[in-house]
């Protein structure tokens, strides 16, 4: 894609913004979740908030659709955006490219590649870890025969999860919250690959150019 299409100029203007919305999306739905006795009028307002971010993150969607020029082709080849759209606390994993439109607005070196993967996945975990620890323990707390009943309980289960560790002392017992595990669980996997892959190869290269800077034969 041409960097000065409408379509790039568009996400250019946008992503921080947009980033920005994620963030107040995710702000308000965690004071809906844990705020128990927050007053009617806060929870109206946390509400409103949400649905106006949504209604950003939508308007974005038709926009970049309509500017693309690839009618049912953009769905198929942005299913990531399509997913997001409808399922928007997913929506602030995509903050992390809010740090590469500022380096590239102020002309900086971006992170070496194994450094920005490594950084990418560790910051896509904590978003995904703290929204899907508020998804899940909303649908928990109360379910009959719930052994997740406090959030703590929730930070337990989703650290657990997202390791791959697994231990089964909290596990969800409602089938939207065993929905979310299952979808951590493939996440968590795919992140912990990322990192390890990543990791192993940078290790390869130190060797390999230690080996190169070797005098022959020692």
């Amino acid at each position: 894609m041409d960097d000065d299409s409408p379509k790039a100029r568009w996400e250019r203007r946008t992503e921080v913004p947009l980033a920005v919305a994620s963030l107040v999306f995710l702000a308000s739905y965690a004071i809906q979740v844990l705020a128990h006795d927050l007053p009617e009028r806060w929870r109206d307002l946390c509400l409103a908030a949400m649905l106006a971010a949504w209604a950003l993150f939508a308007a974005d969607y038709a926009v970049r659709w309509r500017l693309s020029g690839q009618r049912l082709r953009f769905v198929r080849t942005h299913w990531l955006d399509t997913l997001v759209l409808v399922l928007p606390l997913l929506r602030p994993l995509r903050v992390v490219k809010v740090y590469e439109a500022v380096q590239r607005r102020h002309g900086r070196p971006r992170l070496a590649l194994h450094a920005r993967v490594i950084v990418y996945a560790g910051l896509s975990t904590l978003l995904l870890g703290f929204a899907g620890t508020l998804a899940v323990y909303q649908q928990e707390r109360g379910a009959s025969g719930a052994t997740m009943r406090t959030f703590g309980d929730a930070v337990w289960w989703a650290c657990a999860t997202l390791s791959t560790v697994g231990y089964g002392d909290v596990t969800p017992v409602t089938p939207v919250g065993r929905l979310i595990a299952v979808g951590m669980m493939t996440i968590g996997l795919a992140l912990l690959g990322a990192v390890t892959g990543t990791f192993a190869s940078w290790l390869l290269q130190v060797f390999a150019r230690e080996d190169d800077e070797r005098p022959p034969g020692s």
